[in-house]
């Protein structure tokens, strides 16, 4: 699809989902509002019509620089997950419990073997990820970086930083059978043939957040956790 002045709000969301984040994040009405030129769209918000579709053409892109976490400092990884998932996370997760709350309120009555325990399922993996962040932001992030900028921690790190990685994994596993459930009970993420652009965008969204959360646990257990305790041994001799 080639996004132009002219092209329908409400199409460009359909038939691209990655889009809703730009019209969200600028107010502009994509759903019972969304038939209207893109163009008209902008004028309502004071916005300028090109500078919104450069955005528009950037989501759809969302290319990413490939760099080998195996090779980087691990404060410079550590820098990326935060900077790469967890920020990202702290505002994703309630804009999708909002759309999650809207489909709900609008269909829960219609698919209730599936909108329901989704938004329960969701609501709980919600609540776990921004406490199993916090935790790492807090504890386990600027530990793991002190064992690089800081040799002499190096001495005591390792009689305590396996635990601590230890509940992350598991941490990690229960937010991936989480996951696998809102998969199952999305049908793998395809809406019904008569949803809106927000029922959409919410699958898309939660699609996306699997996606996310593949790569997200991938460089903690793969790469950084035991990059970490490898220094630690290395230092220690342990």
């Amino acid at each position: 699809m080639t996004i132009t002045g002219s092209t329908l709000v409400a199409d460009i969301a359909t038939e691209n989902p990655a889009t809703i984040k730009v019209f969200q994040r600028h107010r502009i009405d994509f759903c019972c509002g969304g038939k209207v030129p893109l163009e008209e769209a902008c004028r309502r918000k004071d916005l300028e019509a090109p500078e919104i579709i450069a955005e528009l053409d950037a989501a759809l892109l969302g290319a990413e620089a490939s760099t080998d976490w195996a090779e980087a400092s691990l404060t410079d990884l550590v820098a990326h997950i935060r900077r790469r998932f967890h920020r990202p996370l702290v505002v994703e997760l309630p804009r999708l419990a909002a759309m999650l709350a809207k489909v709900v309120s609008r269909h829960g009555s219609r698919l209730p073997e599936t909108l329901l325990p989704l938004q329960e399922t969701f609501t709980a993996l919600h609540t776990e990820l921004l406490d199993h962040m916090a935790k790492e932001d807090a504890v386990l992030f600027p530990a793991i970086v002190a064992l690089e900028t800081e040799p002499e921690s190096a001495r005591t790190a390792w009689h305590w930083i396996g635990q601590p990685i230890g509940v992350m994994e598991a941490e990690h596993a229960e937010a991936g059978a989480a996951l696998e459930r809102i998969a199952a009970l999305t049908g793998g993420y395809v809406p019904p043939a008569d949803a809106c652009p927000t029922f959409r965008g919410l699958y898309h969204g939660l699609e996306e957040l699997e996606r996310e959360m593949h790569l997200h646990v991938h460089l903690e257990n793969h790469i950084l956790f035991p990059r970490a305790a490898a220094l630690v041994r290395d230092r220690t001799g342990q």
